[in-house]
């Protein structure tokens, strides 16, 4: 069972970046979840929300990305809305945003004047194509970056078109956590040299980067750009997922030979069903043997035989099963906040380990305590009259 994680009281966040001061324009996406990691590590991560709102859709409360934080209620289009914010940035040791290239400086939140402002600041941008090139200033989501860095392409069965993974590859892994990794590498050199500067992540970068690996193979001759062709995407007979009795999956990835033997004893696999695997001609013999196999019993009947064996096969889990894993569960992977099960801080630190402190910061709730605490004028409520 996920366990409740404590409230601390109010007082110095823990973690390993606690006393670094965060500016987070709004956005959706990989910005707020780049922020939510910092926050996460203890930075003091200030959200400026817009007045009617930006976010998933969802209620405010329920969006796991905006823990952490605090909310302060800015209306960049209004005047003195812009002032507020580079008072903020002032302060700040790095600032996130994720418009589109040129509308922070429309806005007059820019870089130039943020770094005029406060010359140590790191400044990093959060966009899908980047700050130049021929499709900077058009409009993307995950799908369309991972998609034209080849990514997308190695996915999915091969008879069937790329299946996308949600915006786990490219939004987060491809762009949050780039933003998060430059952004701390640019502060890093910000105290060592006085200097701050402009960190560009794309999304479409970070993607391809994460390809790396898979482009040496390619120049060696061992990946084809040609899905269920390769070892790792789920051409292998001893490396993809297959359906259970029951409706279930199991994820096997026993590539090694002796994680194989194991692998194929406990599946039942007769001596000379299991010699297939030299033979990468009869694979599909093997698959076949190895999915009717798997189809006599249940996922939880054979989640019970490969349990704390060697043999890299694991049930394939929906995100509502997850936190019930043993391992999981053993680990506090997933805990339960303010009544809502969502992932924990990670990674973890021995001596300066992340913390749960603050549920979803709801829009302009901090607007006094952020002023106060960062000695800054409170910004005009967008309600506030002129004059």
């Amino acid at each position: 069972m996920t366990a409740e994680s404590p409230n601390p009281a109010a007082g110095p966040a823990p973690g390993p970046l606690a006393g670094v001061r965060v500016l987070e324009l709004a956005g959706i996406g990989p910005g707020p979840f780049a922020a939510m990691l910092l926050a996460d590590l203890g930075a003091d991560v200030v959200r400026v929300d817009r007045p009617g709102g930006q976010g998933l859709g969802i209620d405010p409360a329920l969006d796991v990305t905006n823990r952490n934080k605090r909310s302060v209620l800015v209306d960049l289009k209004a005047e003195g809305g812009p002032a507020a914010v580079l008072d903020l940035a002032a302060r700040a040791d790095i600032l996130i945003e994720g418009y589109r290239p040129g509308v922070a400086e429309r806005l007059g939140v820019g870089p130039q004047p943020c770094l005029a402002r406060n010359p140590r600041l790191v400044y990093g941008r959060m966009t899908g194509w980047g700050q130049d090139g021929p499709l900077a200033p058009t409009a993307g989501h995950d799908i369309s970056y991972v998609a034209v860095t080849g990514a997308l392409h190695m996915t999915g069965e091969p008879d069937r078109p790329p299946a996308p993974a949600a915006n786990v590859l490219g939004d987060y892994a491809g762009g949050s956590l780039y933003l998060v990794t430059g952004v701390l590498a640019a502060l890093h050199h910000a105290r060592a040299h006085g200097r701050g500067q402009v960190v560009d992540a794309a999304i479409v970068d970070g993607t391809a980067h994460l390809t790396a690996m898979l482009h040496g193979m390619r120049a060696a001759g061992a990946w084809q750009d040609r899905r269920g062709s390769n070892l790792l995407d789920g051409s292998a007979p001893f490396y993809g997922v297959y359906a259970t009795s029951d409706g279930g999956h199991m994820a096997v990835g026993a590539l090694e030979q002796r994680f194989y033997d194991q692998f194929a004893a406990l599946l039942g696999l007769p001596a000379a069903t299991a010699a297939l695997r030299d033979d990468p001609a009869r694979w599909p013999e093997l698959r076949a043997a190895v999915a009717a196999s798997f189809g006599t019993r249940t996922r939880e009947e054979w989640t019970a035989v490969f349990h704390g064996t060697d043999a890299c096969t694991a049930p394939v889990l929906p995100l509502g099963e997850a936190a019930e894993h043993p391992h999981l569960a053993a680990r506090g992977t997933l805990t339960t906040y303010e009544g809502v099960v969502q992932p924990a801080p990670a990674p973890r630190f021995s001596a300066t380990p992340g913390t749960l402190r603050r549920p979803p910061a709801l829009p302009g709730a901090h607007t006094a305590e952020v002023a106060r605490d960062w000695g800054v004028p409170a910004p005009a409520r967008a309600d506030d009259p002129p004059g």
